[in-house]
């Protein structure tokens, strides 16, 4: 998954983003509202981790400007503030979910996976598909039975195409979802990771296809 981070405490920014990428994660992250909607505007999140105090202005604004522009990304508000109100009026703009600071990481790791399982509209954790059986959160895959150690990469690339069967994803596209703004990636890296997973899906009935010009599908032989 492809995180953006919006957070001024660097220290506290430095360790959700550490601990985010663990699990696998991209995080971009933005300190200012500015830097946020540049982010927004030219790239696509699965989640949005949202400060209200910041530098040049309240992350609630922000909030509610994306969702008048139709941005229907998850948004879990990250604030010191623990009045009632504050929830409730954070809710109404448009957060899905709300955590209070100081909080344990593992709590926001927890919010982060029910916000997403929810937005997917799917409330288990683990995808079965043509020989396939994958948990994201644990990172846990068996094809055709048979346990399959991959990398966080690869691992993330599988849910991209799992989340999407038949759709078609561009190098640029995937480039955009497996790597952050400020790593450099090149158009042989992700036919590495194409390859890699195509190796690691051989024994199932799921195959990816190239499509000369436009990119990658996932495509279910069964």
């Amino acid at each position: 998954m492809k995180f953006l981070l919006v957070e001024d405490n660097i220290d506290l920014a430095n360790a959700i983003a550490s601990r985010m990428r663990l699990d696998g994660h991209v995080i971009d992250h933005a300190e200012k509202l500015e830097d946020a909607s540049a982010f927004v505007a030219t790239g696509d999140y699965d989640l949005i981790l949202l400060d209200i105090n910041l530098p040049d202005g309240d992350g609630r604004s922000f909030l509610e400007h994306h969702r008048t522009t139709d941005l229907d990304t998850p948004v879990i508000i990250l604030t010191a503030r623990s009045q009632v109100s504050d929830r409730i009026g954070s809710l109404d703009l448009g957060a899905d979910d709300y955590v209070t600071k100081p909080f344990d990481h593992a709590e926001l790791e927890a919010r982060c996976r029910a916000v997403l399982r929810r937005k997917s509209g799917n409330a288990k954790t683990t995808i079965e598909v043509g020989g396939v059986v994958f948990n994201p959160v644990a990172g846990h895959l068996t094809v055709g039975g048979e346990a399959v150690t991959m990398r966080n990469r690869e691992l993330r690339l599988l849910e991209l195409f799992l989340n999407a069967p038949g759709q078609i994803f561009s190098k640029n596209k995937l480039a955009d979802r497996l790597f952050s703004y400020d790593e450099d990636v090149s158009d042989n890296a992700i036919e590495v990771y194409i390859g890699r997973l195509r190796k690691h899906l051989s024994a199932s009935d799921l195959r990816i296809t190239t499509l000369r010009g436009l990119g990658y599908r996932l495509d279910h032989d069964g």
